[in-house]
């Protein structure tokens, strides 16, 4: 049983930087592929990006490529994405994931409780 805390939502202006933190209990966290997620009001939930278990690999939905970028600390458990440039059309709330096996954008194991970020123009 894995449990996934998101923080670091907020509000921010258009054009701003905002970075998210997924704490993850267990000493397992390694062996998972984390991602984010996003959904907005009356819309599907989204990908956002991914990383694999050493870090070494990284995928991006085209809409945040070269603005967010998805990182993690296996010593700390801690998966995060820093996310710069910020549009109204990223307000969302933003889901903490992870897969432990097969594909992420297919199969989640546990998800996080989400965090809201709001982006005014």
């Amino acid at each position: 049983q894995m449990q996934l805390v998101e923080s670091g939502g907020g509000l921010v202006q258009a054009g701003g930087s905002l970075r998210l933190s997924c704490a993850a209990s267990g000493s397992t966290f390694p062996s998972y592929v984390m991602g984010w997620f996003r959904q907005a009001p009356g819309k599907e939930r989204e990908f956002v990006a991914a990383i694999n278990r050493s870090g070494s690999s990284r995928t991006y939905a085209d809409s945040v490529k070269g603005r967010f970028t998805i990182s993690r600390d296996n010593a700390k458990n801690t998966v995060y994405l820093q996310m710069n440039s910020l549009k109204p059309e990223d307000t969302a709330v933003y889901y903490c994931a992870a897969a432990g096996a097969g594909v992420i954008t297919k199969k989640v194991d546990y998800w996080g409780q989400g965090t809201q970020v709001t982006v005014s123009s």
